[in-house]
């Protein structure tokens, strides 16, 4: 009998869409809800699970109550042992790490968590405090605004895949993967101050689980100039123009002298700034008055998620109102080299446009330049 420890981080994610970039702090999580934020976390878990559901009779479940992980587990047919039964209120980090190592006293095969780089260092810290038991693997999936680590599969469905092969007993390596978090206050300022907590132990099956978040680029200015000025110079009159996170779009907010959101998205129609740091709501609303839209965006570097990571803001129902020609990728070819051949990666949350999107692309890397290159899962 497989035993696995399921943690739910409930409010993970929820600053995502609408424009918050974290969901650390009980004030964060109250405004986000004010500006009507629904968290996703269990609906990224419940997609891990449902790939090892066909595998009940050979599992048990031991979790937290209520929507830590009770309810999901319970809705799903698992048998379930409920380790922590705090009452149904607001959760906390401590409740995290006091469900951890309850989880392990219980003996548990491996761990498996839905969250952000805050879940994940809740998880560090309380496995660090374990003593006199063995500490058991981990796997994150993918449920937060920051996703820097490591010890996180590549989409909650990679992650069920992974741990059907486990229940199944295939036998994997383990490997150290790193436990990275940001200040979010520095994040929401445009300054990214990332830093390394410590490691876990994951499977070490690189198709499933996504690398450590490489840092941007800072010795290819003439790269990302010339992409900046191609991207200008190609702008339609008259078009919303949606500018995605990250530095090689801020070279195209520079290049038209406007201010920017380095981590969020911004809209210009006329070479003219229309708005900065639009929330998921303020895009749908934009795309709902302009009749020709464009979203520019880029890819992470080492890991080549281009939705799903960083931008939840362009949601599964804002790329739904696009289609494939609205989008426009853009990246320096050092950080496509960077991958080592892997694809780019799409986690909307939504498995059906996942694979909608899957297909080969071009990436704009140069003026005038263009690589192919490859989505898939």
């Amino acid at each position: 009998m497989f035993r696995l420890g399921l943690i739910i981080n409930p409010v993970a994610g929820i600053g995502g869409r609408v424009g918050l970039k974290g969901s650390d702090g009980e004030d964060i999580q109250r405004l986000a809800r004010d500006r009507g934020a629904v968290p996703l976390a269990q609906q990224r878990m419940k997609q891990a699970l449902e790939l090892i559901a066909p595998y009940k009779n050979q599992l048990h479940i031991y979790t937290a109550a209520n929507d830590m992980g009770e309810n999901l587990a319970k809705e799903m047919g698992f048998d379930t042992t409920v380790v922590n039964t705090m009452p149904a209120s607001e959760t906390s980090s401590s409740d995290t790490e006091i469900t951890v190592h309850q989880c392990v006293e219980q003996g548990i095969d491996l761990l498996l968590f839905a969250g952000g780089d805050g879940t994940a260092r809740n998880v560090y810290q309380a496995l660090q405090n374990v003593r006199d038991i063995s500490v058991p693997p981990v796997i994150g999936v993918p449920a937060g605004c920051k996703i820097h680590s490591s010890v996180y599969a590549v989409t909650p469905s990679h992650a069920g895949e992974l741990l059907s092969l486990l229940i199944k007993g295939r036998a994997l390596t383990l490997s150290e993967a790193s436990v990275m978090d940001i200040d979010e206050e520095e994040f929401r300022n445009n300054v990214v101050k990332a830093r390394l907590y410590g490691y876990l132990q994951v499977p070490a099956e690189n198709q499933f689980m996504q690398n450590m978040k490489k840092g941007g680029v800072t010795h290819e200015e003439i790269a990302l100039q010339d992409i900046a000025v191609f991207m200008v110079e190609s702008m339609e009159d008259d078009c919303l123009y949606l500018i995605g996170s990250g530095t090689t779009p801020k070279a195209i907010m520079d290049e038209l002298n406007l201010s920017s959101t380095l981590l969020g998205v911004d809209a210009v129609c006329n070479q003219q700034l229309i708005a900065n740091d639009l929330t998921e709501q303020q895009i749908l609303q934009l795309l709902d008055e302009y009749t020709n839209a464009c979203l520019i965006i880029t890819l992470i570097g080492g890991q080549g998620h281009v939705f799903g990571r960083g931008n939840q803001q362009i949601s599964p129902q804002v790329i739904k109102r696009l289609t494939m020609k609205d989008i426009t990728f853009i990246s320096t070819a050092e950080k496509i080299h960077s991958l080592d051949g892997q694809p780019l990666r799409v986690d909307t949350g939504d498995e059906e446009l996942n694979k909608s999107l899957y297909g080969m692309i071009e990436v704009v890397t140069g003026y005038d330049e263009k690589m192919l290159c490859r989505i898939s899962r």
